[in-house]
């Protein structure tokens, strides 16, 4: 595939991945989803890798270091997005989701020394006053419907969560783990320790066979994971991350999209502004730091 199918390929597919996580939900406990979900992704990164001769084999030193990236990128802040779109519309957990490019620059920044410019901070700024604009009508709902706030911290700590994933990312890039075998050995441990809060919570192991689950558990699995992945991945090796970086501007607007056609979100004056405004926040945090 061309470059601009790729950009639009891996915009599509991650943007409608928020839309799928909620054919997931109902049945079976998110724990227990999450957990078939990276079993499957897993199983094929670890063949792909097997076959073309990618280093699986890493000390034990490298496998703690995947097994934090793995829960916090493969785990802990799936479980969180799963329980926020219980109670919240899925296009508004994207949105919310989108200032993890804000969070990844402060969190470069504190733990790793890179640079923090003023348009990063204006871009910071623009993006939290966009999706609280965005959620401003969800505050005026908590009265009547508590749980929405539920949502709301459910989807910011998956976004903190998702941060801190980034972060040892970074670390194990620097340490030259190999970017798929640490994934895939990184999505084998987010499993692990799905199913182990899943034990721990005493959920009952179920699964649904609706259609609608088995789909959305596959496209979640293989393309929302290992496809978009594997295309983004390409992207970024022939276009540089300048080009790569924009998809995270565009995938919101997908899930929005979406969200919209399929859950009913209904569109106020300020939800619109605070939609540009975060999108704004996010093409500078991009432009910036790309």
């Amino acid at each position: 595939m061309n470059s601009p199918v790729l950009f639009i390929a891996v915009a599509v597919i991650w943007g409608s991945t928020w839309l799928a996580i909620t054919g997931q939900l109902g049945v079976v406990s998110p724990a227990v989803s999450v957990t078939y979900r990276f079993v499957i992704a897993a199983a094929i990164l670890l063949v792909w890798c097997w076959q073309r001769g990618v280093p699986l084999r890493f000390p034990w030193r490298v496998h703690v270091a995947l097994a934090g990236q793995g829960a916090c990128l493969f785990s802990l802040n799936y479980l969180s997005i799963y329980i926020a779109e219980q109670y919240i519309s899925s296009g508004l957990v994207a949105i919310l989701f989108s200032l993890l490019a804000v969070l990844n620059v402060f969190g470069a920044r504190l733990l790793f020394g890179a640079q923090l410019t003023g348009r990063t901070v204006i871009a910071a700024i623009l993006g939290v006053s966009g999706v609280t604009l965005m959620f401003f009508p969800e505050f005026g709902m908590m009265n009547n419907h508590p749980e929405v706030l539920k949502g709301i911290a459910f989807a910011a700590l998956g976004t903190l969560i998702a941060c801190g994933g980034n972060m040892m990312a970074i670390r194990n890039q620097r340490a030259e783990v190999p970017v798929w075998s640490g994934t895939a050995w990184g999505m084998v441990y987010g499993a692990a320790i799905s199913a182990l809060v899943g034990v721990v919570m005493g959920v009952e192991w179920t699964f649904d066979a609706r259609p609608m689950y088995i789909f959305s558990l596959l496209y979640l699995s293989v393309f929302g994971t290992v496809v978009a992945f594997l295309c983004y991945l390409t992207l970024l090796k022939r276009e540089g991350a300048g080009l790569a970086s924009y998809v995270n501007v565009v995938a919101p607007v997908v899930a929005l999209l979406l969200s919209t056609l399929f859950e009913n979100y209904q569109w106020t004056g300020i939800a619109a502004l605070g939609a540009a405004l975060a999108f704004a926040g996010n093409y500078l945090t991009m432009r910036r730091n790309r």
